[in-house]
């Protein structure tokens, strides 16, 4: 089930907008280095963006997030919650308004089309295309290629075509080019909005897998499927720029499920 036909920006259950701090002088403290077992922490994290107006429009506002090291988080949410904007600010691409952040390094950013990432001709070459910014001899490189291909299934289609590959499949070529650069923390951003359920599970598996074989690697996994919440260690509901919710997949589950009952009960009374 996709949870944006069920919840929207005009959702009347949805949290009120606050004002976010904006001035430099609260400007984000970042640490890189995080210790123990937590590969992510972020606290109070605030990110505004300014309209054509001139007015500050708040997507973030004190989110708060903690994921333990070897795990699969999901992230959901609907649409406008600020999901991928967490995302890319874990990630880097974006930096907040205010706020702590801790991310484990390296970290790997997968986005949603699999084509925006998957850019050489063929399988290996474009694993192998990152591993270029590393002083590796050749054997390195390819070593490091066909351990990242076997993590994720896709070992026996080292020398294809990048064009013959099915959707699923180049979501998983550029999973394994994130594994060959050693990442530590993995972030996905809605991996499987375009594919079929087959291939829908194969991308799932596939990250499962290579976190168990790691034992040091930690996924955020941005998803509108609750039928993928089967495969959460956690997972993090989020409304009007914070998270409102934490627990287990099935936790989660019955949260969202009791939201869409009120809603549709409003809707039909």
């Amino acid at each position: 089930m996709n949870l944006s036909t069920l919840f929207h920006t005009s959702n009347p259950l949805l949290l009120p907008l606050h004002s976010i701090p904006s001035t430099r002088s609260q400007a984000v403290l970042a640490r890189f280095s995080v210790g123990g077992d937590v590969a992510i922490e972020g606290k109070n994290l605030n990110f505004s963006i300014t309209t054509k107006q001139g007015k500050l429009a708040p997507i973030l506002q004190d989110c708060s997030l903690r994921i333990p090291s070897g795990q699969l988080w999901m992230l959901l949410g609907p649409n406008g919650c600020g999901k991928s904007t967490l995302l890319k600010i874990l990630a880097g691409l974006l930096n907040p308004t205010s706020g702590t952040l801790s991310v484990k390094r390296p970290r790997s950013f997968v986005f949603q089309n699999p084509d925006h990432q998957v850019v050489m001709p063929t399988v290996e070459a474009d694993v192998a295309f990152g591993l270029g910014k590393f002083n590796l001899t050749d054997d390195e490189v390819r070593s490091r290629v066909s351990k990242a291909l076997d993590a994720v299934g896709m070992v026996n289609y080292i020398k294809r075509p990048v064009q013959t590959l099915s959707g699923g499949q180049k979501q998983r070529v550029a999973i394994a080019g994130a594994l060959a650069e050693a990442c530590k923390v993995l972030l996905l951003d809605e991996l499987t909005t375009f594919l079929d359920e087959k291939d829908q599970f194969g991308v799932i598996k596939a990250v499962k897998n290579s976190l168990s074989a790691s034992g040091e690697i930690t996924a955020l996994w941005v998803t509108h499927r609750l039928e993928e919440l089967e495969f959460a260690d956690g997972a993090f509901y989020m409304e009007n720029g914070r998270i409102v919710k934490q627990g287990g997949g099935a936790s989660i589950m019955g949260f969202i499920r009791a939201r869409q009952s009120s809603y549709i009960n409003q809707i039909n009374s």
